[in-house]
C-alpha cells in the first residue's frame, strides 16, 4: 500500500493533472477554458515547436551515437590486461555522479570566449574563435558533448559488465576458425551486447530529453536563437515564462508518449529480440 500511494501521489495524479490541463486554456487569473484539441493542433502547426523537435531528435542522436561510441571503445580498453585497468573503469564513473548543474558552470567556464582555456586553447590551433554566447552552432555542440561527458562514466560501466559477461570460450573459437580480433569482435562481443545496448540507448535517451534541463538552464538558458531551447527547456519555458500552461502541457504529454514508446520498444527488443540464448 505505501508504494502504491507514492506512485498515485508522485506519478499518477500529475500525469492525470497534466492530460486534464492539455486540454484547457489557462487564463492569468487560473480559470479553465476547455478547448479540446487545439492545444495539441497548434503545437504540431508551430514552426518554433517543430524547430525545438528537430533540434532534440538531432540532440538526442548525437548523444546516444557519439556517446555510447566513446564509451564502448573505452570499455574495451579497460577490460585489456593492463596496469591499472581496475583503477580506470572506477575512475570514470565520476563524470556521472557529478550534478549537470556543477558540469554545465565547469564547461562553460572551460569553454568560455573570455577566459577560457579550451576556448583559447582552439582559437590559437585554429585561428577560430568559439563564442556560444553568439554562436548557435557553438552553443548547440558545447551542450552536446557536454552531455556526452555527462553519461560516459554510466555508460563506460556497463559496457565493461557487459564485457565481462561475453563467454571467453566463444572468442576462443571464433579464433580458432581463423576469425580476426575485428571480425571476433563484430560477430562473436558485440552481438552479446545487445541487451546492454537496447537499455543504454533508453536511458541516454531519458537523459537527453529529460535531464538536460539543468545543462541548458546553466549554460545557454535556450540560446543563442533557441538553438538549444530543446523540448524539456521549451516546455519550462512555456508553461513558466509565457504562462502558457494549457500548451506547455500539451507538450509534457506528448514527451511522455515519446519516452513511453521508446520504453516499450528497449523492453522488446531486451526480452524478446537478443540476439542470443541464454
Amino acid at each position: 500500500m505505501p508504494s502504491i500511494a507514492v506512485i498515485a501521489i508522485f506519478l499518477i495524479i500529475p500525469f492525470g493533472q497534466a492530460v486534464y490541463l492539455s486540454f484547457h486554456r489557462v487564463s492569468p487569473f487560473g480559470a479553465l477554458r476547455n478547448v479540446g484539441w487545439r492545444n495539441y493542433v497548434e503545437m504540431f502547426a508551430s514552426a518554433e515547436y517543430l524547430f525545438s523537435f528537430r533540434n532534440t531528435m538531432i540532440f538526442s542522436a548525437l548523444v546516444i551515437g557519439v556517446g555510447l561510441t566513446i564509451a564502448l571503445c573505452i570499455a574495451l580498453l579497460t577490460t585489456q590486461k593492463i596496469r591499472g585497468a581496475a583503477f580506470y573503469q572506477i575512475a570514470f564513473i565520476w563524470t556521472y555522479a557529478m550534478s549537470p548543474i556543477i558540469a554545465g558552470v565547469m564547461w562553460s567556464l572551460i569553454f568560455d570566449p573570455a577566459i577560457g582555456i579550451m576556448a583559447r586553447l582552439i582559437g590559437s590551433a585554429t585561428g577560430y574563435s568559439i563564442n556560444y554566447f553568439t554562436d548557435p552552432v557553438a552553443a548547440f555542440l558545447l551542450v552536446t558533448a557536454a552531455s556526452v561527458w555527462i553519461m560516459l562514466g554510466y555508460n563506460i560501466c556497463f559496457f565493461v559488465a557487459g564485457l565481462q559477461n561475453v563467454p571467453h570460450e566463444l572468442k576462443e573459437a571464433a579464433w580458432i576458425d581463423g576469425a580476426t580480433t575485428w571480425q571476433t569482435f563484430w560477430v562473436v562481443t558485440f552481438p552479446m551486447l545487445s541487451p546492454t545496448t537496447a537499455f543504454l540507448v533508453f536511458v541516454n535517451t531519458v537523459y537527453a530529453f529529460f535531464q538536460s534541463f539543468g545543462m541548458i538552464d546553466v549554460v545557454t538558458q535556450g540560446g543563442p536563437n533557441r538553438s538549444t531551447e530543446f523540448l524539456i527547456y521549451k516546455i519550462y519555458r512555456d508553461g513558466f515564462g509565457r504562462m502558457q500552461e494549457g500548451q506547455a502541457a500539451a507538450q509534457s504529454v506528448f514527451l511522455f508518449v515519446l519516452i513511453a514508446i521508446v520504453g516499450a520498444v528497449q523492453i522488446y527488443t531486451s526480452t524478446k529480440k537478443s540476439v542470443y540464448d541464454r
